[in-house]
């Protein structure tokens, strides 16, 4: 349960870091309001998770799954460059997401 709030806590990091850039500086107030929702989601979650898991594995789990989605959705969606280099790099993230859960890392 405790590697699932991870997992929702880093789908909302990605959430939050894509209401960043459309907030432009904050400048405008409904992705301004979602990015401080899914912040607050985010971190919450990830620190409901920390009563079971070592804080290590789980912030790098949090913190690719934010990465790589939020590459992913600009690629997808925001017209960020798309190269072979860079679908590598995320799969490599990616991959280190899957393995560090399966280490046993909790307490």
């Amino acid at each position: 349960m405790a590697w699932l709030l991870v997992v929702v806590a880093g789908l909302l990091e990605t959430g939050f870091a894509v209401c960043l850039k459309l907030s432009h500086g904050f400048t405008r107030l409904w992705p301004t309001i979602a990015f401080a929702c899914f912040a607050l989601g985010s971190f919450g979650l990830l620190t409901l998770s920390l009563r079971k898991l070592d804080v290590g594995p789980a912030y790098a789990v949090w913190t690719g799954i934010g990465a790589s989605g939020t590459a992913i959705y600009g690629m997808v969606f925001l017209g960020d460059t798309v190269n072979v280099l860079k679908i590598v790099s995320i799969t490599l993230v990616i991959a280190g997401i899957v393995g560090l859960p399966l280490s046993g890392a909790t307490h």
